[in-house]
């Protein structure tokens, strides 16, 4: 169930939900995803769901992780980048393969040392984590080129806007007229301009260390 036949299927059913990144597909194509779950969920990693990893968290679609991913690079290679929630470390991982340095904050500190692990048996050393609350960022490493977040707030927090350099751009879950929706938000000499993307389901975002 790992095979390089299973990832392509998977690249190839994403590719037929809308994701036409080649970039980002050829990184999901590669990336062993297996190695983020537990070996119990190994056989269905490369099916295009969530799965638990333990502490109430889950490890998000592929298709999430692509279309997150290509909203906030749109083809472009980004110089410094804010993940909120490393969670398993895959979505950590994918970055890390696209930008040039990744700054990721978690909250669990029981997840943040397994992502830390996994990230070291891909030798992925252009990535920096801290145990943290991600709703205040990382504002040592400011400004970002682009800030991900993999969770749901029900306000965009000030910090993160904050964190963001001019051409700047935030992904991240939010509520709109009642919906929780992916959001673009990039930031110009003006102010914000705030895309909605599609509709989405995440756990929520929360305060505070675990």
């Amino acid at each position: 169930m790992t095979s390089r036949r299973t990832r392509a299927r998977l690249v190839e059913q994403l590719r037929r939900a809308g994701i036409d990144d080649e970039a980002v597909l050829e990184i999901i194509a590669t990336l062993p995803r297996h190695i983020f779950v537990d070996e119990a969920l190994a056989s269905r990693a490369y099916e295009d769901t969530a799965l638990p990893i333990g502490f109430g968290q889950t490890i998000s679609r592929p298709y999430t992780v692509a279309r997150m991913t290509a909203l906030l690079t749109r083809g472009r290679r980004l110089s410094r980048v804010l993940e909120v929630g490393t969670g398993s470390g895959y979505q950590t991982a994918v970055l890390a393969m696209c930008v040039e340095q990744v700054y990721s904050v978690e909250r669990i500190v029981g997840l943040l040392r397994r992502a830390r692990s996994r990230l070291r048996e891909l030798e992925l050393w252009n990535v920096h984590l801290k145990h943290d609350d991600g709703t205040v960022g990382w504002p040592e490493h400011a400004p970002y080129d682009g800030i991900l977040v993999t969770a749901a707030v029900e306000e965009i927090p000030p910090a993160l806007l904050e964190q963001l350099a001019p051409g700047g751009v935030l992904v991240l879950p939010a509520p709109h007229e009642g919906r929780l929706m992916l959001q673009r938000i990039l930031r110009t000499a003006a102010g914000f301009e705030y895309e909605r993307v599609e509709e989405a389901a995440f756990v929520p975002l929360l305060p505070g260390l675990r």
